[in-house]
This record gives C-alpha cells, structure tokens and sequence, in this order.
C-alpha cells in the first residue's frame, strides 16, 4: 500500500496561481491535489482522461464549453473527455480540491486547447 498526505505533497506551479500535486498514480487512474489563487485562472484546455473531482474548500467558476458554473465546498464535478474546461477564482480566498484523472495524466500543457 501506497500513502501520502495531502499536507505533504509538493505542489507545482503549472499557471500562474494555479497548483498541482499528486496523491496516488496508479496504472488506471491518479488523484490530484489541486490549489487555485484568488484572482488566478486554469486556462481552458482539454485532454483524452476524463477527471473527477471534488471542492473541499473555497469557490470557484469553471469555464466549461463556453458556459459558467459556479463550485463551492462540497461539490463534485466530471468532465467527460475531451471536454472543453478551465476556471477562475474570483473569490479572496484560495480553492482547494481533489481531482481523478483516467487513465491517469502526466504535466498538463495549460493553454493549448488541443492538448492531449
């Protein structure tokens, strides 16, 4: 058995404000622990995995296919495959959740719409 803190991790800058560290990779998925700055913003991208994740704290308002949705503590989202998403803290505190990616992702490449 694998185990490791989120307290622990080491987050990666990836976009301004916006930070990713690894939980868990396994061969069929992987689980992201994720921050986003106030005033920060996950640009818009898509990939082949489809994620899963959940708000633990904080807000936020994910850009999916053009449309807003609001993320508070408590949500869990999906997006399917390819789908187009991104999102932005537009709150004074910063926003923390989870995400699961299969098959699991290496480094996203944030900005490029057409991204694997």
């Amino acid at each position: 058995m694998e185990m490791r803190n989120a307290d622990e991790t080491t987050l990666e800058e990836v976009a301004d404000g916006v930070y990713l560290g690894d939980l868990a990779i396994g061969c069929e998925a992987s689980v992201k622990y994720w921050r986003i700055d106030p005033g920060a913003t996950l640009p818009p991208h898509r990939h082949h995995n489809e994620q899963i994740g959940y708000v633990l704290s904080g807000s936020l308002v994910a850009l999916v296919e053009g449309e807003e949705v609001t993320l508070s503590p408590g949500d869990c989202y999906r997006f399917p495959s390819r789908e187009l998403h991104g999102a932005e803290n537009r709150s004074s505190e910063p926003a923390v959740g989870i995400g699961v990616l299969a098959p699991p992702r290496e480094r996203p490449d944030w900005g490029d719409e057409s991204s694997s």
